[in-house]
This record gives C-alpha cells, sequence and structure tokens, in this order.
C-alpha cells in the first residue's frame, strides 16, 4: 500500500543518501507551464496535517490545485482544511478506503499533473513542485519519481536503500518507488485506470505497474518527500507489514511472466522478505 515502508527502516539506517546513484540532472531553467493538483486524503488527521499543509503552501510553484478529500473526521481536521487562506476543494464524507479516496481527488482535478502528499507526510523543500515541472518539461516523460525520508521519532532518516535504476523487470522484483515523490500526469493516470479499490495495500505498486507498462518514468536520486512513521501509521506494525507484503506479492504475480523458471524465482523472493519480517517481530 502507500504506506508500507522498506523493512530497512527498522534496521541501521545509512547516515547519509549516496551520491553515486545520479540518475538525472537539471541541465538549465524550462518554463513552468505545468499545472498540478496535489491531492491529500484524511481522516482525523489533525496531529500532523498542518505540517503537510505548510509544506504545501511554501510551494513555490505558481499553478497549485489543491485538494482534500475527507472521509468524515471529527477531530478538527476539516476546521483546519478551512482556515485556508487560498482556494481548495474538499470533499467531504468519502467512504469506501483509501483507494477510493484516491480515485475521487482525481476525479475532480484539474491540473496537469497529479500529486498525492498524505496528511502525515510532507515535502522537504519549497522548490519541490517547480522542480518537479522541470523535469518532466525537459524530458517530455509523462511521470516522475524521487526519494523520501523518513521522519521517526522526530528525526528524519534516509530511506535505507539504494533505489535500482528503474526498468520493469527490477519494478517486477519489488516496489521501490515512494507515493509521496511520485507526481503524474493527468492523461496517463487516467489511461491506466487510477488506484484498485480491490486492494487494501498494495494500490500503489499495482498502479506504478500499470503506469510502466504504458510509459517509463524519471527516476530522480534526491529526496522529494519525508514520510513519517508513527503509531496510528498503516505501517507500523509487523502484522500489517506482513498483510502489506502478501499483497504486494499477489500484485507482482499478477503482472508477471508466465515463465515457471520467473515465477519459482518471485516465490523466492517472497519468502525470504517474509521470514525477514518473521524473525524481526521475533526479535523485537
Amino acid at each position: 500500500m502507500c504506506r508500507q515502508r522498506s523493512a530497512a527502516i527498522a534496521g541501521n539506517l545509512p547516515a547519509a543518501i549516496p551520491s553515486s546513484h545520479q540518475l538525472h540532472q537539471l541541465k538549465g531553467p524550462a518554463p513552468m507551464a505545468l499545472t498540478f493538483s496535489v491531492i491529500t486524503c484524511t481522516w482525523n488527521s489533525a496531529t500532523y496535517l498542518q505540517e503537510s499543509i505548510a509544506s504545501l503552501l511554501a510551494q513555490d510553484h505558481p499553478d497549485i490545485e489543491y485538494i482534500f478529500v475527507d472521509g468524515g473526521s471529527t477531530d478538527g481536521t476539516l476546521e483546519q482544511i478551512r482556515a485556508l487562506d487560498r482556494p481548495y476543494q474538499l470533499l467531504e464524507n468519502v467512504r469506501g478506503g483509501v483507494s477510493r479516496a484516491m480515485n475521487e481527488g482525481l476525479r475532480v482535478a484539474t491540473g496537469d499533473v497529479i500529486a498525492y502528499i498524505h496528511s502525515d507526510d510532507y515535502y522537504l523543500r519549497p522548490d519541490v513542485l517547480s522542480r518537479v515541472a522541470r523535469h518532466l518539461e525537459e524530458t517530455g516523460r509523462q511521470w516522475l519519481f524521487g526519494r523520501t525520508m523518513t521522519l521517526l521519532d522526530g528525526k528524519l532518516y534516509p530511506d535505507g536503500y539504494i533505489a535500482p535504476r528503474f526498468s520493469y523487470h527490477q519494478l517486477l522484483r519489488g516496489n521501490f518507488i515512494p507515493h509521496p515523490a511520485t507526481f503524474v500526469r493527468r492523461e496517463l493516470m487516467l489511461r491506466a485506470g487510477g488506484f484498485s479499490t480491490d486492494l487494501k495495500y498494495a494500490m500503489d505498486y499495482d498502479l506504478w505497474l500499470k503506469l510502466a507498462k504504458l510509459a517509463d518514468p524519471v527516476q530522480l536520486d534526491e529526496p522529494l518527500a519525508a514520510f513519517r512513521e508513527h503509531e496510528g501509521s498503516l505501517s507500523s506494525s509487523s502484522r500489517t507489514r506482513l498483510a502489506a507484503m502478501t499483497e504486494d506479492f499477489r500484485v507482482r504475480l499478477a503482472y508477471a511472466s508466465k515463465n515457471p523458471v520467473e515465477r519459482l524465482a518471485h516465490y523466492a523472493r517472497y519468502f525470504v522478505r517474509r521470514q525477514r519480517v518473521i524473525h524481526a517481530k521475533g526479535n523485537a
């Protein structure tokens, strides 16, 4: 799911982001003609929402559409949204899960580029959207992803792994595309059909695989957003990690080759990863 994180977060985190894996760099200024629709899904999110909103309002890109999709909050979330001093869209009482909420945001969006930043995540710099726009303009690509950092106990950590160079084959081996650092042109999102409402955890991985069949992304080796680990996040428990891992595996098999050797390799990787999570839980 969009909230699942690598098990490396719970282990030894590197002190710095490696600089040797540069994949794409800007060559010069480009016009910022692209417009953005940034969609935030909320449900009793008052504790962390202000920081997420602040990172949105701090963006220096001139044309951003703010869309909030709320699942029936009762804790002051709606009051925080309504206090915004600029235009926004608010869809209230949207039930049916996170995928439906994200799809509802997409349904009303009018921007050229769709971004999702969850209520407890935030952009790391005020130029994130403007840099994304320049990369998409310069390359002509239809989607882009960068990296994230993890906010844990008040400290920011690198995301704990070095993402491989993008290819469809590598993506089938495992999801290394972070949800809050992914930006997709709206036309491509609509072609891909949005998020599957049949999935609880792996809806983002499923979407990335659909997008990857349609177009190659720009891959940035730089952190764009922060992902917050806390007790209420959907990735916080070992049980949730195991459930998410199993759903990821089922999605992977749905897109994988029918070649029995390749499918056996997917089964082997899943078993090893599952045992690592179980072992980590036993040692916790």
